[in-house]
C-alpha cells in the first residue's frame, strides 16, 4: 500500500437502518453530527434508508421501501402504460 494517502481518523461509528431500526457498528471515517448510545457507549451516527437487514436480496423478502412518496409518483406517471 502505498503511504500517506489512506484516513487516519478510523473510529467506530453507528449505522441505523431508519426501515427497520437496526444498529450496527463499523470502523469508518463519515462525518456526522448526531450521536447514539449503544450499550452503555456514545457514538456518531450514520442513518442509511436501507442495509442487508431490510435489503430484499439479504432478507429473501421482496417489501417496498416508499421514502418521500417516491413509489406513488412513479406509479402515477406510469399507470397510463400498465393498461
Amino acid at each position: 500500500m502505498k503511504k500517506g494517502i489512506h484516513p487516519e481518523n478510523y473510529r467506530l461509528v453507528a449505522f441505523k437502518d431508519m426501515s427497520n431500526e437496526t444498529v450496527f457498528l463499523a470502523k469508518s471515517t463519515a462525518n456526522t453530527k448526531e450521536t447514539i448510545e449503544v450499550e452503555g457507549t456514545e457514538y456518531p451516527l450514520v442513518k442509511l434508508e436501507i442495509s442487508n437487514t431490510s435489503h430484499p436480496f439479504y432478507t429473501g423478502k421482496m417489501t417496498l421501501v416508499d421514502t418521500a412518496g417516491r413509489v406513488d409518483k412513479f406509479m402515477n406517471r406510469y399507470k397510463k402504460f400498465k393498461k
